[in-house]
């Protein structure tokens, strides 16, 4: 095992670390700053969740047939690269939408630039993790990207922004450190980091060659599950606390950022917690816990107890880097991980980011503002069912079975 604090493997878990922070600073600040661009541009609930799909189905395409493409043809790094400064520079392009319709292609663009980048980061993490150390590693990228940057300081930096100077102007914000990283990236990581080491293995796009494997096949759907449970509130959830619970934009940003802070702490302690106990028993335990975020949002509005109980309920989202990298990863060969994450993420995004927004959008126009919280909680009973058809993949509960099988025999 590596050694020590300034290690190679930690430098290239804190690089990948804040691109996923620029990546989800750039891809959440949509979502917090709705109540002023929904107000400025006149959206109802249903083009808020077509403006997610639309992102989230970019995404979805551009994260298995780019990252596909990268790793068939040996240029993950290029494809990278590119990814990160192509999305940072189309962050801007949100700020200039002046309609539904051009928001609308900004966010495609801007959907198919950042595809790539969540499967080559976490493949790169991958190859450099020390054993045992790959769920915590994985947990860090969501921690500091979607946790750290993305709902904790995305929300209050970016409504203070909107609330001083506009919500175009929090946009052009949002899309700067990117180019940084980006830069800081080219530098930094090693071609070791990025190239394949398997060139022996003969590797294509199709990717009839994942399905073969019983983790891929039921870690589709379960991942289906787990970006539905997110998704299904994340873009109506600001909206929902402002208009619907009455809570003002102030209070607002601040309960997701705290939610923020859930996300931060459980994708440290849920994914290192799966390196100890296993994937498959934490999967179980907190698809569990998923189910009851939606009841504590709507039936403890206005009580003492409703942020407690968002802050715990809200760990589920611990558990995305285990079905959306970590188990595909340990669960195929080398030369197939960075697709099998990439194919993954992309139908996870297809479903939970594209068709399970535009649901909970359609019903909370029609049915009541809340749906869009009971498909979410739908969504996480789902996932248990598919989660619990995995196989364990974690190596320190792998090797206690074998010792225990050794004994026995």
């Amino acid at each position: 095992m590596k050694k020590g604090l300034f290690t190679y493997e930690n430098g290239v878990v804190l690089m990948m670390a804040f691109t996923f922070g620029c990546l989800f600073f750039d891809r959440l600040a949509l979502n917090f700053l709705m109540p002023y661009v929904a107000k400025d541009l006149q959206l109802n609930n249903t083009q808020i969740g077509l403006l997610a799909g639309a992102l989230s189905l970019a995404w979805a395409f551009s994260s298995f047939l780019t990252t596909a493409w990268a790793e068939t043809n040996n240029r993950k790094k290029l494809v990278f690269l590119v990814a990160v400064f192509t999305f940072s520079v189309c962050s801007f392009g949100s700020g200039l939408a002046v309609s539904f319709i051009t928001l609308l292609l900004a966010r495609l663009v801007m959907g198919f630039a950042e595809g790539p980048v969540i499967p080559l980061a976490q493949n790169f993490v991958e190859r450099e993790s020390s054993p045992n150390r790959l769920g915590l590693n994985a947990g860090l990228l969501q921690a500091v990207g979607s946790a750290l940057f993305g709902s904790i300081l995305a929300p209050v930096v970016l409504v203070q922004i909107a609330e001083n100077v506009g919500w175009r102007n929090a946009f052009f914000v949002a899309g700067a450190p990117g180019l940084l990283i980006g830069l800081l990236a080219w530098r930094f990581v090693k071609k070791s980091t990025t190239e394949s080491t398997d060139q022996g293995k003969k590797s294509t796009i199709n990717f009839s060659e994942l399905t073969k494997y019983n983790n891929i096949r039921w870690g589709i759907p379960a991942a289906c599950c787990v970006f539905g449970w997110w998704f299904a509130t994340l873009p109506f959830m600001a909206n929902y606390l402002v208009n619907t619970q009455g809570m003002s934009a102030d209070d607002m940003g601040k309960t997701m950022g705290l939610l923020g802070v859930s996300g931060l702490v459980a994708s440290i302690i849920v994914p290192g917690l799966s390196d100890k106990i296993g994937r498959k028993k934490v999967l179980i335990s907190f698809m569990l816990v998923g189910i009851l975020y939606p009841f504590a949002v709507h039936f403890l509005a206005g009580t003492a107890i409703q942020l407690p109980a968002m802050f715990l309920t809200y760990f589920t989202m611990g558990i995305i880097p285990l079905v959306a990298a970590v188990v595909p990863s340990e669960s195929v060969p080398d030369h197939l991980k960075a697709k099998a994450i990439g194919l993954i993420t992309g139908i996870g995004e297809v479903v939970g980011g594209v068709l399970v927004p535009a649901v909970s959008g359609v019903l909370s126009d029609t049915v009541t503002p809340s749906a869009f919280l009971w498909v979410s909680s739908v969504m996480a009973a789902l996932g248990l069912l598919f989660v619990m058809k995995l196989q364990e993949t974690a190596p320190a509960t792998m090797e206690i079975g074998h010792q225990e099988t050794s004994i026995a025999v």
